[in-house]
């Protein structure tokens, strides 16, 4: 499948200065709408959660989430969205964890992606999608799905 793939695409007419639009062959891969300092508004009371999100580059987008309790930091991670093997994946990284967790790409659009981990207790799904100027977010497995709604902070 993927040779017929590449037949068709270097039998393409299109002169090489020109640029080439959205095809089902050539999906939009540009997660901008992620990007900035989002504040979660349905947060349990007395917490405040974060996450900043940053472009390292066109394949590598780098986030930090944070819950705070009053002022002390109850959890925190890393995570990166990155392109590897023309697949975007992602990676969530604990302190307590010496080894970031992998999760597979499994579908993205120009506004939401999703990735999966089976053999991860959970979540088993992340899944990030643009909502009009909110950003939100739910981590799930086959008992529970945590839903995050996030507005982006001035």
């Amino acid at each position: 499948m993927l040779f017929i793939g590449l037949m068709i695409l270097s039998c393409n007419s299109r002169p090489k200065n020109q640029p080439q639009k959205n095809s089902p062959t050539h999906p939009i891969e540009n997660f901008d709408w992620i990007l900035g300092n989002w504040e979660r508004i349905n947060n349990e009371e007395g917490r405040k959660t974060f996450e900043n999100w940053t472009k390292q580059n066109d394949t590598v987008y780098a986030g930090v989430g944070f819950t705070l309790q009053g002022e002390d930091t109850i959890s925190q991670e890393k995570i990166k969205l990155f392109k590897a093997n023309e697949k975007w994946n992602l990676t969530v990284s604990l302190p307590k964890i010496t080894t970031p967790i992998l999760f597979a790409g499994t579908s993205h659009t120009n506004s939401e992606f999703v990735c999966k981990n089976p053999e991860n207790d959970f979540p088993k799904v992340i899944k990030y999608w643009k909502n009009g100027q909110k950003l939100n977010a739910s981590v799930s497995n086959s008992e529970m799905n945590v839903l995050f709604e996030f507005e982006k902070l001035k």
